[in-house]
């Protein structure tokens, strides 16, 4: 008899709930949570700025937030699968062709609405645009900037022009180089294509590198570059402005902390307007934000999750965060009330650099121009090859890789 009490006391307590009182634990509530994982690249700064806001979402919603090198690949590998993608990834907009026409993305409209969207910059809605939906809620931007050292460029002496800039390159600038820039790489010579009005590929994909626009940007450029040192990569660049070798340049938010730290006296103004056209130096953009892969968004569960994320960073101080760990501008307009973004000159530049910057093509034939455009600018500006008919090559190269790609 004794054997059969104990038997069923055991069977009893079996069926009783796990926990304290039968109430649930902590641990239940983090099981209980919708988990979504986002991808992204972004130094530890922006990654704990943008952390902190998303983890107002526990203890209903946990965001994991992971650090994938070789992202962009990566996606391409394991974007329809629901057991090895993200939920979400953190990148730049110019992907996003590509990935749609892979149809892993989801437009984020089907969790917000596009009047939700009228307080972002228009640039940054633009660059998440593609084929006419919104792929990207975007977040920050970052564009090239003319940066000078006050030491060396009076502000007095800006140049408001490109022949102005021109005359103080010529001057000799007390011995040192004048301005200097990565002039044969594409995306420093995009702002000059701009400036004659001219593109590198348009939204249907077709180059244009032999265009008359291109061609005469190119050329005068070229005046510019002999001027400068024959090797101008990233890292020249930064010691020739950071040693006072130079007194002027034209490069991104990303140099200027080890600028400051040097101790240079930093200044940052317009573009020198094209004195051949009237039209400003418009470097491309780069517009960071989030994007919703589409299995995520097909999963029942997780897609009402998906949407308190969107609507949680549809707020302006996210942006302020982002601009103070990265040195980078708000997307959103309203960001830009704030004092602690009013006063910082680097974030307000690039605010101003917003009204003429052009966002980089989403299309995916812009990954064969990235090349051919290097290629073009190497044999103009370091082999001596003619303007002209470099173009003309370069232009034939583009299509035959544009074919081969469709």
């Amino acid at each position: 008899m004794k054997r059969i009490i104990t038997i069923i006391t055991i069977f009893i307590i079996m069926l009783l709930p796990v926990g304290c009182g039968g109430s649930g634990s902590e641990s239940d509530e983090a099981n209980r949570a919708v988990k979504l994982t986002i991808w992204h690249d972004k130094e530890e700064g922006v990654a704990a700025a943008l952390k902190e806001e998303l983890d107002k979402l526990k203890p209903e919603i946990e965001v994991n937030l992971e650090r994938k090198s070789g992202l962009t690949e990566a996606l391409k590998l394991v974007g329809n699968d629901p057991k090895a993608a993200p939920d979400m990834y953190f990148f730049a907009h110019d992907k996003l062709g590509v990935y749609s026409e892979m149809g892993i993305l989801t437009p984020i409209t089907e969790f917000i609405s596009e009047d939700e969207l009228l307080n972002f910059l228009p640039m940054t809605i633009s660059a998440a645009t593609y084929r006419g939906e919104i792929y990207q809620l975007p977040i920050y931007f970052e564009t090239l900037l003319f940066m000078y050292n006050r030491a060396l460029m009076k502000d007095e002496q800006v140049p408001k022009t490109t022949e102005e800039l021109y005359q103080f390159m010529q001057s000799g600038a007390g011995g040192r180089f004048g301005f200097i820039e990565q002039h044969s790489t594409a995306y420093y010579s995009a702002g000059w294509i701009h400036g004659f009005g001219g593109g590198i590929i348009d939204l249907d994909g077709t180059a244009l590198l032999d265009n008359e626009e291109t061609i005469r940007a190119l050329g005068y450029r070229k005046k510019f570059v002999e001027m400068m040192p024959g090797e101008t990569e990233y890292a020249t660049v930064t010691v020739l402005f950071i040693e006072g070798r130079a007194a002027s340049t034209i490069g991104g938010p990303w140099l200027v902390p080890t600028i400051r730290q040097s101790g240079v006296d930093l200044g940052f103004a317009k573009m020198p307007v094209v004195s051949e056209t009237g039209l400003p130096i418009a470097p491309f953009s780069g517009i960071q934000g989030l994007h919703v892969l589409k299995v995520a968004a097909d999963n029942p569960v997780k897609n009402g999750a998906i949407k308190e994320v969107l609507t949680l960073l549809l707020n302006p101080d996210i942006g302020v965060a982002m601009a103070k760990a990265s040195g980078c501008a708000p997307a959103h307009l309203l960001s830009y009330e704030q004092d602690e973004i009013k006063n910082d000159e680097l974030v307000m530049m690039m605010r101003e650099m917003a009204e003429s910057a052009v966002p980089m093509p989403n299309i995916p034939e812009m990954d064969v121009m990235w090349v051919v455009l290097d290629n073009l600018l190497v044999d103009i500006n370091m082999r001596g090859v003619d303007v002209v008919e470099a173009c003309f090559e370069a232009q034939k190269r583009a299509e035959n890789l544009i074919r081969a790609m469709r």
